[in-house]
């Protein structure tokens, strides 16, 4: 039997759980697993790429077990009445490929994306960020900044986006959480006096919403936006001012800000920096640059973690996903003893 959590008992447990209370848990299994980065599969994510949108499939392993997790991203989609990203996520046993825990991954990756900003940021912002620029108020931000304030007690946000509606969601959503928001007029106006800049726009095209010319010295960039080719939110002179870091360097070379690079351009890992292989911040004055494409570890993370966290609760059942056969030779067995009689 393979344990399942659909979309109700996520959203039971998210609110049960508290968000902010899932991403602190998630962060730590995060950082061990970064720290254990080497020991893991790792392969760019398999695309399918079309007009609408793309799908994919983010698949990685530490030997132990095996993940994936199956994901789209349709910027369109919400002028549809669709979501613009939805997913779910498998574990298996690497021993016998039995899959053992199968989830929702829409809500999960929402908290796992805005857990990965917060747990880097730990490490690259300021000591003493105080005020986070949100650029983009779609289905990730409130998320984000729940992340922020978990990790960091970031409270103070300045937001813009093109989408006025999105901006009254997001305040409506989050001023009842305790969060003080002021509403830029632009993104260089959000980015103004900001110590942390979250961009998270979707859409799928080479836009430019923020300018070299607005990043102050000491400022931290949480680029999350860009994730397929074509796809990116930087002005190109940005990458320059600072030290970027990433997740996977060859699959953020395809999706990420540095697409915009030469292929030589110089990144560092992340989970050299949590291993003390690579400096991340080293003065006030440095500007850093999390180039954040998503990667199939972070949803290995986000799997396991909720896999733990339910376990013994009510928050999942027991479907019947794999034919088990009495004899493992006789796979028709199960069919044939039911098959009508030929005549």
């Amino acid at each position: 039997m393979t344990r399942f959590v659909d979309v109700q008992n996520m959203v039971r447990w998210v609110a049960a759980s508290g968000p902010e209370n899932i991403i602190a848990g998630m962060i730590e299994y995060l950082e061990g697993d970064f720290r254990r980065w080497e020991s893991f599969d790792k392969s760019p994510r398999v695309a399918s790429h079309t007009p609408f949108g793309v799908i994919e499939l983010m698949p990685t392993s530490d030997h132990e077990t095996y993940g994936f997790k199956y994901v789209n991203g349709h910027p369109s989609n919400p002028a549809r009445g669709f979501q613009t990203v939805t997913a779910f996520g498998v574990l298996a046993d690497v021993h016998n490929g039995y899959p053992t825990f199968l989830t929702e991954m829409t809500v999960l990756t929402a908290l796992r994306t805005a857990a990965t900003s917060a747990m880097v940021a730990r490490k690259l912002a300021g000591p003493d960020s105080s005020i986070m620029a949100m650029i983009g108020t779609g289905s990730q931000s409130e998320f984000q900044a729940l992340a922020f304030r978990s990790a960091l007690g970031i409270t103070a946000l300045k937001i813009w986006d093109t989408d006025p509606a999105a901006v009254e969601k997001f305040v409506r959503n989050m001023t009842p959480l305790g969060f003080d928001v002021t509403v830029a007029s632009s993104a260089a106006d959000a980015a103004q006096g900001a110590h942390i800049i979250t961009t998270c726009t979707a859409d799928k095209a080479n836009a430019t919403i923020l300018m070299a010319d607005v990043i102050a010295p000491g400022v931290h960039i949480n680029a999350i936006g860009g994730d397929c080719p074509g796809k990116t939110e930087l002005d190109a002179a940005i990458l320059e001012l600072g030290d970027v870091f990433v997740e996977f360097t060859p699959q953020t070379r395809i999706e990420g800000e540095i697409q915009q690079m030469p292929a030589d351009f110089e990144v560092t890992e992340f989970w050299q920096v949590l291993g003390g292989q690579a400096p991340g911040r080293v003065s006030p004055e440095q500007i850093t640059i999390f180039d954040s494409v998503g990667f199939a570890i972070e949803d290995f993370s986000a799997l396991r973690y909720v896999r733990d966290a339910v376990a013994g609760s009510e928050y999942y059942e027991e479907i019947d996903l794999v034919a088990n056969p009495e004899d493992p030779k006789d796979l028709f067995g199960l069919v044939g003893a039911l098959s009508p009689v030929g005549t």
